[in-house]
């Protein structure tokens, strides 16, 4: 009599058999076709049909869950929304800077940088703060050095960073991208706007290769998110943080096709 399993899954190779197992050796080699399959059919015969698995509940707890946000962005308050002609024009010419790296990327990436250029290594999330951010921003003023103290010699990238050149962002292969990307965004997440981390958040976006990896899809999302709440704050349109923040939020939500997140002409 046929088994379930068989009345549901016809044999992909239909030879008879008969009953009789003798001579049929499992654990040597098949002397030939027939007796291959017979072994195979045998084998398959001694598997138990349900298998449990043996799981140790310890080791799922040590297990993080992560949430993933869908929420949208704060809507722009009246006047802080920028017409679609303006995003439409923003996305153009990102398009067009993007094009430019792609063409260009091998001239730039070979081009000497500086003696004092130092990419600092991957997973360094400190050393690619002041990198990009300079020790200024991520320590503000000191307030130590007294009156009488000689001013110490203007370092100025180490106080203000270095800007994101075609010579440095041009010799970033995608991970990095990323994994820089993603530390200015966490800093950003606790911090104010400044206009170093605005010039380094567009052009990693720049280099930022589509279709997106997941964990680019969720800190881009993330940045939108701040730059709306960020803007909400504002007190005036005329703020000068007011238009680069628009613009992160344009080109995540319209270049990168996070419609939900796009702002709506007024």
């Amino acid at each position: 009599m046929k088994s379930d399993a068989e009345e549901l899954m016809p044999r992909q190779l239909p030879v008879e058999f008969e009953d009789t197992t003798e001579d049929l050796d499992l654990n040597g080699p098949p002397r030939n076709p027939r007796e291959y399959l017979r072994q195979v059919q045998l084998e398959a015969s001694l598997c138990p049909e349900v298998v449990v698995a043996q799981i140790d509940p310890r080791k799922l707890k040590k297990k993080q869950t992560v949430n993933a946000s869908v929420a949208g962005c704060h809507a722009a308050p009246v006047g802080f929304s920028p017409s679609l002609g303006w995003q439409q024009n923003q996305v153009s010419n990102f398009s067009d800077v993007r094009q430019s790296i792609t063409k260009n990327r091998k001239h730039w990436s070979s081009q000497t940088l500086d003696d004092n250029v130092l990419l600092p290594k991957l997973t360094d999330e400190d050393s690619w703060k002041r990198f990009c951010l300079g020790e200024s921003v991520l320590l503000g003023a000191s307030s130590d050095r007294t009156d009488t103290e000689p001013e110490p010699a203007l370092d100025y990238s180490k106080q203000f960073g270095f800007p994101p050149l075609l010579s440095i962002v041009s010799r970033l292969n995608q991970s990095t991208v990323l994994m820089v990307l993603e530390i200015l965004i966490g800093w950003f997440e606790e911090h104010e706007f400044t206009p170093q981390l605005g010039r380094w958040l567009y052009s990693l976006l720049a280099c930022l290769e589509k279709p997106l990896l997941p964990e680019a899809h969720s800190s881009i999302r993330q940045l939108a998110r701040r730059c709306a709440q960020l803007r909400s704050t504002l007190e005036s349109p005329e703020n000068e943080k007011l238009p680069p923040l628009n613009l992160l939020i344009c080109l995540v939500a319209r270049y990168f096709e996070q419609n939900d997140l796009a702002d709506q002409p007024e």
